[in-house]
């Protein structure tokens, strides 16, 4: 078979472009030979049209038709090639299939197969080898050393060995099948097709294989995670648990001592009460006396004896100066209820702040990161205020991104209200409601000592003041000097401490209004499980100026991360 391939030369049938058996080879008017494909490819990139070996140019591109003699030489050397590489990889061939190839003509104990014919498409044992060596027509038969799937190396609907590749149907041919159904196509060698494949499945077995690497650390690294995360997570319960028992141990004392305080306060007011009354009854009782004895001198009408027996004013029962004696022990116990109640404020503040940081925690967002600001950034909104809706006191700036109170009784005194206006609460609404499933605004309010923000619902009641209860429409929070209070629960702190810049979000279907400082990226307060069944309306209250300093406006600014008004 080798010698079959010695006896063309194999210079003569590559192409100078591409350095392979030609595929559908063409002749220039010069003389030299190409792949149409390579030759089309060359002169589409080229500005003139010229050979690529000897520089010749051509006027016009020559119509070029395929060199039947050459393409019928180069099949047969892609043939014989193909064919060799079938002789010269038996091994292969048959570890594929995992045992030893059999003779195909044995009927009775089959024997092993020595030779395979491709012209037969069967295998042979050395017996039913023989016509072949013996009869002229079988003589000139290629034989091979076994191989299995001889059928699958055959064209089925010209029974000529596959030998080319088309690129573009990705299917094996023969060449009759290449020179009719796959003239335009890119058809290769089957040697070269397989080298740039396996080259390729190469780099795709090292890819996939650091794939694989890259997977097998990336499950190392979590199996690790979690491992330290359950460590992490039973003493994190562990401790929270045990800090948690001990703060309601602590509240449990302190509750049984104020009890006890308070009982043993109320019994020795109890006891002292009951002897200053004891001593008032008895000083009752002696000037009970006294008064009948003047009573009867009173009735004397014998002169003498009224003077004699007229007693002198030291002898008069001695009695205690009642405007030193006072019980005034409920005041005691107001001051104590007072405090009491500033310090279980202050406790239920801590214990809101820490609820709303387990919220957080179980939704997936940390309260306190920088990308959970960034998160809720995202749903930013263009704000502006409705003039319609604003308290007669209040000033809109052009823009109607700004919003302040006028102490000035003449601007607003006389002005009519619409029933958009509010009446009551020194407020003023963006110009549009949203329902959109989230949204996000940011409000400068710099050192303004008193002002409130939220969202209201579009149909808010804006002839009276809002009633400060869950129903009232409004999700607001008020800030007053140093401490923030929920709109819906006055007096009952939710932060304490001062904001420069404030960040609201609305999380529309899952029932959330969260407030959020800018500067910090902290959570300030949340409102969770609110039903909203209308549009929601930003709301703007600057206040008046109780506490003083509180002239300056509140301001819509543009959402960034940075503080002060732009």
């Amino acid at each position: 078979m080798a010698s079959s391939i010695n006896l063309l030369s194999e210079d003569q049938l590559l192409c100078p472009i591409c350095l392979d058996v030609f595929v559908r080879p063409v002749s220039t008017p010069c003389g030299h030979n190409f792949c149409m494909s390579c030759v089309t490819a060359y002169w589409n990139d080229s500005p003139v049209c010229q050979c690529p070996v000897c520089k010749e140019t051509f006027q016009r591109r020559p119509d070029l038709k395929v060199n039947t003699f050459i393409s019928e030489l180069a099949l047969q050397f892609v043939s014989l090639k193909v064919t060799d590489a079938c002789i010269r990889s038996p091994d292969q061939q048959q570890a594929s299939c995992g045992a030893a190839v059999l003779c195909d003509i044995c009927t009775d104990t089959k024997q092993e197969a020595v030779k395979s014919c491709l012209e037969c498409l069967s295998s042979y044992c050395d017996v039913h080898l023989e016509p072949h060596h013996r009869v002229a027509g079988l003589k000139r038969h290629t034989l091979v050393d076994p191989l299995t799937s001889l059928e699958d190396r055959i064209c089925k609907e010209h029974t000529r060995l596959l030998i080319l590749f088309c690129r573009n149907d990705e299917v094996l041919l023969c060449d009759v099948c290449a020179r009719s159904r796959h003239v335009n196509h890119d058809v290769v060698p089957v040697q070269r097709a397989y080298t740039e494949m396996k080259a390729l499945l190469g780099g795709a077995e090292g890819k996939v294989q650091q794939m694989i690497q890259e997977r097998l650390q990336k499950v190392r690294v979590l199996k690790d995670s979690v491992t330290q995360s359950k460590k992490e997570s039973r003493d994190a319960i562990a401790n929270s648990v045990q800090d948690l028992t001990e703060l309601v141990s602590e509240i449990q004392k302190s509750q049984a001592e104020l009890v006890k305080a308070m009982e043993e306060k109320q019994k020795a007011a109890e006891e002292e009460a009951d002897g200053f009354i004891r001593s008032v009854e008895q000083e009752i009782t002696k000037l009970q006396t006294t008064r009948k004895k003047l009573e009867e001198l009173k009735r004397t009408e014998d002169q003498f004896y009224f003077l004699q027996s007229f007693p002198n004013p030291s002898l008069l029962p001695h009695t205690m100066d009642l405007s030193t004696v006072s019980f005034d022990r409920h005041r005691e116990i107001h001051r104590l209820q007072k405090s009491l109640r500033k310090s279980v404020s202050q406790l239920r503040m801590l214990l809101s702040k820490m609820n709303t940081e387990i919220k957080q925690f179980s939704d997936g967002t940390d309260v306190s990161s920088d990308a959970t600001l960034r998160y809720v950034q995202q749903y930013g909104q263009d704000v502006v205020l409705d003039p319609a809706t604003a308290h007669p006191a209040l000033l809109i700036s052009g823009d109607r991104k700004q919003v302040r109170y006028s102490m000035e009784f003449s601007t607003w005194v006389n002005k009519i209200l619409s029933p958009k206006m509010f009446a009551q609460h020194l407020a003023v609404l963006g110009d549009r409601g949203f329902s959109l499933s989230k949204f996000y605004f940011e409000v400068f309010v710099g050192r303004k000592t008193e002002w409130c923000l939220g969202v209201a619902t579009a149909s808010i009641d804006r002839r009276a003041a809002p009633l400060r209860n869950s129903h009232s429409g409004l999700w607001a929070l008020w800030f007053l000097v140093d401490r923030f209070e929920s709109f819906c629960t006055p007096n009952v702190p939710v932060h304490l401490g001062k904001v420069e810049r404030v960040g609201v979000f609305v999380d529309y279907g899952r029932g959330q209004v969260s407030f959020y400082d800018v500067q910090t990226a902290t959570l300030i307060y949340s409102f969770t499980d609110c039903f909203f069944t209308e549009e929601l309306c930003p709301y703007f209250n600057p206040c008046d100026n109780e506490y003083g300093s509180n002239l300056d406006p509140m301001i819509i600014v543009p959402i960034s991360t940075s503080c002060g008004a732009e």
